[in-house]
């Protein structure tokens, strides 16, 4: 047996450093080798330069906000929350008190900037056609550049306008992910055939999207196999546990299921319109009420935007102990301008802003939100026996089989038997698994009353009460993981824990309900790809990997056959 010299590199490193795991996200792309103990972290988006005479477009870096010139029903919800404060105690069991919004606002109106400097830097003199990741913040907005994010609310930004088509999409995304690649990891596209990828895909995912970023994997970039994981299942693996309620709040959307064992299951998923970004436009409004001083502020400059984001983080938190108004500070700089010290006192907005997630009627100032859930499959063109066509030979096989043994005196199975089968379900409620054919219910909408939008501890209530059976239930409600980048507020998860516990259902109040935020003491935002680097490097992965060739040969089909979840 020969020895390991010092020098030498243990094999199942050599593997790791050969797999690229990728999450994509509405603002941000994370990216890295699965041996790396962190991702690459770079805004999500690419500028190309306009042709002559072309169409304008630009996506917003923030979601865009509805015309407030009417905000009395965005008004009346600030209130509610602004008294529910009010009504409760701190630590020490004192009663909470608020600084009236006019004396926040008069103190702002006085306040005045300090000059720090003349100019706070250049933008970049883009050299070529395209430009990438965060050398957009730096790119003059005078230039003659379209901006498209490639995914939008959690999925990808397919639009009517320039851009806006998957074909497009996929060429944004190669583009970015190539460069990426290139320019930070030193690998060229060449080397891509040596080198596997892990895509981290949504937890309520479109089947023709998935099939296009295979084709983008395999085809168009050239890696030599890959894999794709849902991002609630890489979430409980990055965290180290076996089941969880998957709370996952994005720039974008939020969403919930329930995973267990690997498996999320269908029914629990439930994707919403709105995230971290929408807070900040919330926290915006409320500054705006407070006479923010900074009044150039728009949310149509991106790197306003980017301010407003990093105000939202240093300055907003669920901390009852925090009474009155508090004084900040922040400093603005921005090319081409003065650099400014502001300073700035805020008051119970900074509580208000995050409290939106349980007060969803809020997120009205961001426009319609829709709920979306994992609908069953449609067919696919591609894939002659899909689970539409197995659904049908299932239900010809089982009237069949009823009719045969009709016609004979069997002792061993009579009528009631029979009349047990799926067969006699309605032909929707039949879905095909992954590995054998399964009966369950018709898919389950989530309920909102009419024109309301889903809070957060509804779609955590709701998505566990779809769980299959009562065992599974009771261990979600002892097991709910909070990640991703939009609800990093301290004290978040103590209010969430309490709303939870006054709405659960009475048969699992003996549980001890437990908030998991940073697991492994982990940023929040990197555990769904922490956890697919690990998945990635398990020896029971091998069975996942598609190869380039497997995929040419079969296309769609073996997504059936290889996908960790229900095809």
């Amino acid at each position: 047996m020969s020895q390991t010299t010092p020098g030498d590199t243990p094999p199942e490193q050599v593997h790791s450093k050969s797999i690229i795991v990728i999450h994509p996200g509405s603002l941000n792309l994370r990216i890295g080798r699965a041996s790396d103990l962190n991702p690459l972290t770079v805004l999500h988006a690419i500028a190309r330069r306009r042709l002559p005479y072309g169409q304008s477009y630009r996506d917003t870096f923030l979601p865009e906000r509805i015309d407030l010139s009417q905000p009395q029903e965005f008004e009346e919800a600030r209130l509610a929350v602004s008294h529910t404060l009010q009504s409760c105690l701190q630590s020490d069991g004192r009663r909470r008190y608020a600084t009236p919004p006019q004396q926040i606002a008069a103190f702002n109106r006085r306040s005045q900037p300090e000059l720090l400097g003349n100019n706070g830097g250049e933008w970049i003199k883009p050299e070529g056609d395209v430009v990438l990741g965060n050398d957009i913040l730096r790119l003059n907005p005078e230039e003659d550049f379209n901006v498209h994010f490639p995914y939008k609310r959690g999925d990808l930004n397919v639009h009517p306008g320039a851009g806006g088509s998957i074909t497009a999409i996929m060429a944004d995304l190669e583009a970015i992910w190539g460069q990426v690649l290139e320019t930070n990891f030193q690998i060229s596209k060449d080397d891509l055939k040596q080198c596997k990828a892990v895509l981290i895909i949504p937890d309520v995912y479109n089947r023709m999207y998935l099939r296009e970023l295979m084709y983008l994997l395999l085809s168009k970039m050239g890696f030599g196999s890959c894999f794709l994981v849902q991002d609630h299942v890489a979430a409980t693996f990055g965290s180290g546990l076996s089941y969880a309620c998957v709370v996952d709040v994005g720039d974008q959307k939020t969403s919930v299921s329930c995973v267990e064992d690997g498996i999320c299951h269908q029914n629990t998923r439930v994707r919403l319109d709105y995230g971290g970004g929408d807070i900040t436009q919330i926290f915006f409004w409320l500054l705006q009420k407070c006479a923010f001083p900074y009044k150039e502020c728009s949310d149509k400059n991106k790197l306003d935007t980017m301010l407003l984001r990093k105000l939202k983080e240093d300055f907003c938190h669920v901390n009852l102990d925090v009474c009155g108004s508090q004084e900040k500070f922040f400093v603005l700089k921005q090319p081409g301008k003065p650099v400014f010290h502001f300073t700035i006192q805020v008051g119970d907005e900074c509580i208000v802003a995050p409290l939106s997630l349980f007060s969803p009627e809020l997120f009205g100032i961001t426009g319609p939100k829709s709920i979306h859930i994992q609908k069953m499959s449609n067919g696919d063109p591609e894939d002659p026996h899909d689970e539409l066509y197995l659904r049908d030979i299932r239900k010809k096989g089982m009237t069949g089989l009823k009719e045969s043994l009709d016609t004979t005196s069997s002792d061993l199975l009579n009528d009631s038997f029979l009349d047990n089968q799926p067969n006699n379900a309605n032909e929707d409620d039949i879905v095909v698994d992954a590995m054998d054919p399964v009966v369950m219910t018709s898919v389950r909408e989530f309920v909102t009353n009419p024109g309301q939008i889903l809070g957060l501890d509804q779609a955590v209530l709701q998505s566990i009460d779809r769980c299959p059976n009562e065992e599974i239930k009771r261990k979600m409600y002892g097991c709910i993981l909070v990640v991703g980048g939009g609800m990093k507020f301290s004290g978040i998860a103590t209010w969430l824990q309490n709303r939870i516990s006054l709405q659960i259902p009475y048969l699992y109040r003996a549980e001890q309900l437990d908030i998991v935020t940073n697991p492994r003491d982990m940023d929040s935002s990197m555990v769904a790809w922490k956890g697919a680097c690990i998945l990635s490097c398990l020896e029971t992965a091998h069975e996942l990997w598609i190869q380039a060739g497997e995929w040419e040969k079969f296309g769609v089909r073996i997504l059936r056959e290889r996908a960790p979840f229900t095809w």
